[in-house]
């Protein structure tokens, strides 16, 4: 027996109806349109704390999105937000303006418009507790003692099953005060090895993406990743 298309005009009741007799068009389904993900780089805003180290969230956001050719310049929600694709999947970036301390203000309003489930919020921000330049995608966890993420979850109701991408921002030497640390710029040669820090995760964010969290946090957390890109 043929097999009848789906696109096909449904067969008339019975042969014996007249020719002025009109056929019932079979409908189809439309596929559902993937789910947008919400993709979030933590800082605080203003000339005064560009290119430090409390602001890497920032500038990984900033690279994804120029690679894809997304412009973060619309305002709302506290935020500077940007808009596009990453291949067929839906995509919003997202800086909040609200400074660090308080970036769950901006990310929690943004996720309870747009409904967006908390699986397909990615934060970005600095850690710490990693070596320089290293990247560590998780698919939840706790907030490690970094308030911008302490906030967010707060803002969650305590829900902290979602993904993140920890930035390695190295410890501070001898008795440096980490609140001092973390607002430093960085000298040449750790810019130079940030710079491919940014390819190898934006290549990871794009993996995540259209292949699923398994997939992406093998190539980020790969430590031959960053000898290949070099």
């Amino acid at each position: 027996m043929s097999r009848v298309s789906p696109l096909a005009s449904a067969p008339s009741a019975s042969m014996s109806m007249s020719s002025s007799s009109t056929t019932e068009p079979v409908v189809v389904d439309a596929p559902k349109p993937k789910l947008p993900w919400l993709i979030v780089g933590l800082g605080n805003p203003g000339k005064k704390y560009q290119a430090t180290r409390h602001n890497v969230g920032f500038e990984m956001v900033d690279a994804i999105a120029e690679a894809e050719g997304i412009s973060i310049s619309s305002v709302s929600f506290k935020a500077l937000l940007g808009k596009g694709f990453i291949g067929d999947v839906p995509v919003m970036f997202a800086k909040p303006q609200t400074f660090m301390n308080a970036s769950g203000e901006s990310v929690g309003a943004i996720v309870s418009y747009y409904k967006i489930p908390l699986k397909q919020v990615l934060v970005i921000f600095d850690d710490l507790d990693l070596p320089f330049a290293k990247l560590r995608l998780l698919p939840k966890g706790g907030h490690g003692g970094h308030n911008g993420m302490r906030n967010i979850i707060d803002h969650f109701k305590g829900n902290r099953d979602f993904p993140r991408l920890r930035i390695g921002i190295g410890r501070p030497p001898g008795k440096m005060d980490p609140v001092s640390f973390v607002l430093r710029p960085f000298n040449k040669q750790e810019r130079d090895e940030l710079n491919f820090t940014f390819q190898h995760g934006l290549e990871a964010v794009r993996i995540l993406l259209l292949e699923g969290f398994d997939n992406g946090a093998k190539f980020a957390n790969s430590a031959k990743t960053l000898e290949q890109l070099g």
